[in-house]
Parts: C-alpha cells; structure tokens; sequence
C-alpha cells in the first residue's frame, strides 16, 4: 500500500510560483473563488453527444457547453467499471494506487475485504470542504457502497444508485428527476459567503442490472425517438465477436448463454435488431433527460448570477459496448469502453479555446488535481494526474510574455528530465501521448477477464495480447499479431508471418507497457502519470 498523508501539503503550498507582476498579484487576490459543479453521468460513451457527431441523439445543452467552453476528443477512463473509475475520481490514483478493486469490499488480503483504504480526509470531498473551505455536495451516485467519510466531508450528501422508478415521500420517482431535485435542493440552500463544490453523480445511462427492459426513462420522454432509426455498429457481427481472444468463448454454454458477461448482457439487450433499436432508443432517451437536467442547473447558477464564476466540468464513469465486438457494457481495452466525453467550461480559459476540441490524451486521474487547482489547493503528492485547465489557459510571467500553465512548471521545475523526474514522460511541460489502462479479473476469467493496454493514438497494445493500428482500424478487429501466436516459456510471442514492422512496434509498445505499469503500481508517491 503507498503511504498515504498530508505531509507534503506545506511543501507543496510554500513552492514558488513564475514570478508575476504586482499589478496582475493584485487582479488575482481580488479575483473571487471558483464554483465547482461536476456533472458526472454513468455508462456513457463518448460519441453520445450530438456535438461529436450523433445524429440521433438530442444533447442541445450540453452542445451549447460544448460551444462555449473545450470538448476533450480523446478523454478515456484508466479502468473501465463503475466503482473503479468513482475511486479515481475521489482520489486522483489509479486503481494500482487505490486498490478499490471490488465493489462494496475493495480487494482481499488473505481472505480479509480491505474496504477503503485510502485516508477519508485525503478525497476530494474532504480536500474541498476541510482545506479549501467549500461547501460541498454530492447529489446521486456515489457508487462505492460503502463509507469514504460522506457526511463529515460533505454538507449535503444523498446517495441514489441502482434504480430508475422508485416511489418515496409518497410519490414515484425517475431516478434523473430525483438527481436533479437533490442538486437543486444543495443550490437553493448553500450559503452565499462560501464557494461550493457540487457532484451531481447521474445514475442514467447506466440500466437496471437484472430488469429485462434495461433502461427506463420517463415515460414523458417516450415519444422521443419513434422515428428514428439508430445505425447498428459496423462491428456488431457474428465474425467480430468470434476474432475476441478464445478465453471470451468457453468450451461449453452456461444454460442459453455463455459465461462471459459482456456477452450474456450482449443476448439481454442486443440479439435482435428489434431489441437492438429498442434498447438504444431508451438508452438516448436517457441521455436527453440528463441533458434536460443540466439545463436546469445551469440557468439556475444564472439566476443566481454565478454561472460566470463557476467551473462547470461534464464527464462519465466508462464507456459502453452497444454492440459492437458482440458485447454489452464495458470493462475491456476497446475504444467504446474506454474513451468519455469532456467538455468544460472555465470562466479563467482564454478566449481562443472558447468552442474548440482538444485531442490530447485527458484521463479520469486528471479530475481531482483540476478540481482542486481550480480551488486554490496543490493536489496531493499521491495524485497521479494533471491539472487539465494547463490545456486552455496562460499566463503572464515578469517579463510580459504569456506561458502556458505547464511550460510554467517546466521552468519551476529547473531539470525535469532528470533521473528522479516524477513525470512518466521525463517532461513536465508536454502532456501525455500514452496512458497504461487495466482492469482486474471480476470472479474468474471465463465472467470477466482481466485486461491491461498501453494506449495510444496510432497503435493499441492489449496484453492477451493483441495489437490494433488504429489508425487504419479504428473497430479494432484486425489484430496485427493474426492467428499465429506462440508460448516462449512464460510469454506470448509473434508468429513467423508477423512482418517486421509489426515485431518492431510490438517489441517497442510491450516495453513501455511494463515500464508504465511498473509507474502505476509504485508505491513512490510524486509519481504522474
């Protein structure tokens, strides 16, 4: 386990910043604290927004936030499961950090569920709330099922997860109506004299496990989609599902499904193009509700006459397999599972990024330090991600020329390429160009195998192995490793029709790949990823 603790909080805080001029040192003490509202949905992938390119689904305000802040193109989770991807966005780690690998248990060390294991005033809640001195709400999903310090570390706190009509204080609820009550509630009440941090946590899109329906929305929203036609993915195919690795089919069938729980979810919602259509609908249909719901909360800041001073971050937990490779869900290293919107609006982003996409590699690591950059404190020394605002925002250094938040650090820094270099790429001031993705195994091997990847934008190494150019195969079904992989001693090797080019790549990525999961798993603690 890392040692985890505040003791690097004073250092961090005392460091010196690029010196700047007394005038513009004057601006920014007088300048008040930012609002933080986080808007966090569930089991939503990236292409579900009309601003990148659906055109079925209707998100008008969140393609109007899109327009008015940056849309993150490459925005991608480092573990694609729900109570994972939340524990990384409460602590800033990666799972090999944080270790909150089971649901409701976290792991287990020698039979012994270890629960939580990272310091419940070391979250951003308890950062926000305790350092910072926000008032903080968490409204819906919460998605760990166990205690992390939620009411000492929040003043508002509800948690809702798991259901979409549920009948309580004597009326029947859709579960983004009661989200949007709860979050509406912490902003009419929270004290004018503090700034506030919001979670708004959407359980939607994500379905009702077990509830043959799946998804359910309001029935007020069922008109919405009769005549549409949702495309059915080019690699929803019979002949995608059998090139998965061969641990997805097992030698026999469990009753009228195979054991693989992608592929069990994938006969519960997708098997025929009637449910195919059925299902989808329902789920863009969700989506439209949480997109109405923002809209609520959006123009009620504006009333308030803050939405101008608040920080409004809209992203997911994981993507979703609709069908494609024959799956349902997420878990694995694919594009669908992995990769989320972004879009934030920032009232400190220079004008130019104003309705613009960014294609860097942004990662669910990256949320807490941006949370609490934008609130005035350092991230802790055990967070392994970066303050995303670097990406749209400059500054003015002594001499009047405007850097980059990130080439400022560079320079901070002095020798970032130094053998002690706490930045993976041994260069503060670039960003990421890879990330190490992994999931753990879930049960056994035959219900949902572990997986590991080295990501990047022109090849993707998963360690079954398999190795996609992304390029030229963005559906990732032709692996370039073929069908003539062999066992050397304890590793899997390239065939002898694999091409050079290819051996070069695979050598090259198998490496990195160790060096960045040997990063991930460090107990070392200055470590960013």
């Amino acid at each position: 386990r890392p040692i985890i603790n505040n003791r690097t909080l004073n250092a961090l805080e005392k460091r010196k910043t690029t010196q700047i001029s007394k005038k513009d040192k004057d601006s920014n003490q007088k300048q008040k604290p930012l609002n933080v509202l986080l808007l966090y949905a569930d089991d939503w992938r990236f292409d579900t927004l009309g601003a990148a390119g659906n055109a079925v689904v209707k998100t008008p305000i969140l393609d109007q936030l899109a327009r008015e802040g940056v849309r993150f193109t490459e925005n991608c989770v480092t573990t694609s499961i729900c109570w994972i991807s939340r524990a990384t966005l409460y602590t800033g780690m990666y799972l090999a950090r944080h270790k909150f690998e089971m649901l409701a248990t976290g792991r287990t060390v020698n039979d012994k569920p270890m629960g939580w294991e990272p310091l419940t005033n070391e979250t951003i809640y308890a950062l926000m709330k305790h350092q910072a001195g926000y008032h903080v709400g968490h409204a819906g999903k919460l998605g760990l099922r166990l205690d992390i310090g939620n009411r000492q570390n929040t003043d508002y706190f509800v948690n809702e997860d798991g259901w979409h009509y549920k009948k309580m204080f004597g009326r029947v609820w859709h579960i983004t109506e009661k989200n949007t009550h709860d979050a509406m509630q912490f902003l009419k009440s929270r004290p004018r004299t503090k700034p506030f941090f919001l979670n708004v946590a959407y359980f939607a899109t994500h379905a009702v496990d077990g509830n043959p329906a799946q998804y359910l929305p309001m029935k007020d929203s069922m008109k919405m989609y009769t005549n549409d036609t949702v495309p059915i993915p080019a690699t929803a195919t019979d002949e995608a599902w059998k090139k998965m690795p061969y641990f997805f089919r097992p030698y026999k069938y469990f009753g009228p499904y195979y054991k693989n729980e992608g592929r069990t979810r994938w006969k519960w919602r997708y098997d025929t193009q009637d449910k195919h259509q059925t299902m989808m609908k329902n789920y863009y249909r969700m989506a439209t509700e949480v997109d109405t719901s923002v809209g609520t909360l959006l123009k009620e800041l504006e009333e308030q006459g803050v939405l101008n001073n608040t920080l409004v971050i809209f992203t997911t937990d994981n993507g979703n397999f609709h069908a494609e490779h024959g799956l349902a869900d997420k878990w694995y290293p694919h594009q669908e599972s992995i990769k989320v919107p972004l879009i934030i609006k920032d009232p400190r982003m220079d004008p130019e990024y104003v309705g613009t996409t960014n294609d860097d590699f942004t990662l669910n690591i990256d949320l807490a330090p941006t949370i609490l950059k934008a609130a005035g404190l350092e991230p802790l020394s055990t967070m392994m991600g970066r303050d995303m605002s670097d990406l749209y925002r400059k500054e003015k250094n002594a001499e009047g020329r405007y850097l980059h938040a990130r080439e400022r650090r560079y320079l901070e820094n002095n020798n970032p390429s130094s053998s002690n270099s706490k930045y993976h790429t041994g260069n503060s001031s670039n960003w990421r160009t890879e990330f190490f993705y992994h999931h753990p195994m879930h049960t056994d091997r035959d219900f949902i195998p572990a997986s590991e990847a080295l990501v990047r934008k022109d090849n993707k190494y998963m360690y079954w192995p398999e190795l996609f150019d992304l390029r030229n195969d963005p559906g990732e079904v032709h692996d370039l490793l073929k069908q003539s992989k062999k066992n050397k001693g304890s590793e899997w090797v390239a065939g002898d029709d694999v091409t050079d080019q290819v051996r070069d790549i695979l050598e090259e990525m198998r490496e990195r790949f160790k060096d960045l999961k040997d990063w991930a798993h460090s107990d070392e603690e200055a470590i960013i990823l």
